[in-house]
């Protein structure tokens, strides 16, 4: 029998809590993805399958920084306003199967400092 991988378990809980949060028009999933080099938001309407919009630390202010908890609470900040810009207020937050502490919730508390609604 194979052994599992952190990978593989953290699978298995994004698609236990995915049974749980589905995104709408009026309120988005916020969801989030964090590699060893970057992190990833997006704002998802699962009913029409869009996504709604984007920002992680490829592009804009946060690019070419070290991944810790001060770039997390500069990407959340950038989240929040990117979605404000974009009429979205309130949003269900998807952790993709990560553990909430950390760069993650650094993230957060940072999105909701910028008036996004959890």
């Amino acid at each position: 029998m194979r052994m599992k991988t952190l990978k593989d378990y953290r699978v298995r809980r994004h698609r236990r809590l995915r049974q749980k949060v589905q995104g709408t028009a009026e309120r988005p999933r916020m969801s989030v993805f964090v590699s060893n080099v970057h992190m990833y938001v997006q704002f998802i309407d699962d009913l029409a399958g869009k996504t709604l919009a984007a920002v992680s630390t490829l592009a804009g202010p946060v690019k070419g920084q070290k991944l810790n908890v001060a770039t997390a609470k500069q990407l959340g900040a950038l989240a929040a306003q990117v979605a404000k810009e974009k009429g979205i207020a309130e949003v269900v937050f998807d952790r993709g199967g990560f553990a909430y502490r950390g760069r993650l919730q650094a993230l957060a508390d940072a999105a909701r400092e910028g008036g996004l609604k959890f």
